[in-house]
């Protein structure tokens, strides 16, 4: 009688500890099995050797940071997150980034925007001109006859100096001569990616420069929330906090218009799946192949930064909330994902199987007036931060 009440007491404490992790998965809370176990089969994927080597004379490496929460994988060519993986809704850890498995990849891909720092202007630059102090710069057009990210050779194809001072932190440097690109000045640039104790990925990005330019510095990181590999991001629950958006023409260049989302496929004021909308008759859906549009975020504050986005995984339960001092936001849903290219995982990049959400100033903002500006003068420094924080539903 003595083992069968023994019994009985294991099967129902166990019980009582598999409903507590249950409810603390509910709460947003990593369960303890997942904390003590970082490594995943994805991992063995990602090979240190694939990724030393030297590209313009300087030395490419892979680097780790990882916290109780968190595991990023990050490479110094081009800024870049190649991995990230978190706890999903059961403790087992997903790569929610995709990416290549080396560094000959990203430099041979024509894709080469995955996970990369993006400078020196992120977004478009119509026709590739711009004016300062009554000087005409031009920057090479390398999407129609625009300048998208930087020009043909923007941030993501440098070698950036690392230091790395703990295993939580990354500090990545990079000085961009006078007329790279077509931008004026010498721009020195400090980026340090870092993992917090509240379960996110923060970025500081910091600029100085030695003659008037623009500087609109992002991260191109490529989501998905159940898993790079797992198929289509169109069922990810997506809210957004912006009231406003800045409808294109069809070379993707703003208007100058900021327009009110109410009323249409674009008001994610409410959370809606990416896909319950994109297949509506509307030409600004036509003219981006789906969303790929920049949303002027209306100031709802955490922590100091405005709230830009919560995503959640439809899988996985994993949530992201995006947080940022910038004032808007590019969202955009792999419209032009075509199964060119062979991530980390086997899988293809197949068409919208991963999403952006793109911190930043807005899009040809030094030929619209009427946008927040991105310019930068002698004396002042460019700083801004952007988080994406994780859980759990």
């Amino acid at each position: 009688m003595k083992q069968i009440k023994c019994s009985r007491i294991l099967v129902m404490l166990a019980v009582i500890a598999l409903m507590a992790c249950r409810d603390a998965n509910k709460k947003g809370i990593i369960p303890e099995t997942a904390k003590t176990n970082l490594h995943t089969p994805m991992e063995s994927a990602l090979q240190q050797t694939n990724f030393d080597t030297i590209i313009d004379g300087k030395a490419v490496k892979l680097f780790w940071l990882e916290n109780k929460d968190l595991k990023m994988a990050i490479t110094n060519y081009g800024g870049r997150i190649v991995a990230l993986w978190t706890p999903d809704r059961d403790g087992n850890f997903v790569d929610v980034s995709i990416g290549y498995p080396s560094v000959k990849d990203y430099v041979e891909s024509a894709e080469s925007y995955f996970g990369a720092t993006i400078g020196r202007v992120g977004n478009r630059i119509a026709k590739g001109k711009f004016s300062l102090d009554g000087t005409e710069y031009s920057v090479v057009p390398n999407n129609n006859e625009n300048a998208l990210h930087g020009g043909e050779h923007g941030f993501q194809d440098k070698v950036w100096d690392a230091e790395q001072p703990d295993t939580k932190t990354l500090i990545l440097r990079y000085t961009s001569p006078d007329m790279e690109e077509g931008f004026p000045g010498n721009l020195t640039v400090k980026l340090t990616y870092s993992l917090t104790d509240t379960w996110a990925v923060r970025i500081d990005y910091e600029a100085t420069t030695d003659k008037t330019t623009v500087v609109n510095l992002t991260n191109h990181t490529y989501f998905n929330l159940n898993g790079e590999g797992s198929g289509s991001i169109l069922n990810h629950s997506l809210q957004l906090y912006a009231d406003k958006f800045t409808p294109v023409d069809q070379g993707l260049i703003p208007t100058g218009e900021l327009r009110d989302v109410k009323g249409t496929p674009f008001d994610f004021k409410v959370a809606h799946t990416i896909g319950a909308r994109i297949e509506e008759k509307d030409q600004q859906l036509t003219f981006g192949g789906g969303y790929d549009h920049n949303f002027v975020l209306n100031g709802t504050k955490s922590n100091g930064m405005n709230h830009a986005a919560t995503v959640v995984g439809d899988k996985s339960g994993i949530v992201m909330d995006v947080y940022t001092r910038e004032p808007g936001v590019q969202f955009y849903c792999g419209n032009f994902m075509a199964s060119d290219n062979t991530l980390k995982s086997g899988a293809k990049d197949d068409f919208r199987t991963a999403f952006c959400l793109e911190t930043q100033h807005f899009p040809d903002s030094p030929n619209q007036p009427d946008f927040p500006s991105i310019t930068l003068r002698p004396g002042e420094v460019y700083h801004t931060v952007s988080e994406y924080k994780f859980s759990v539903k």
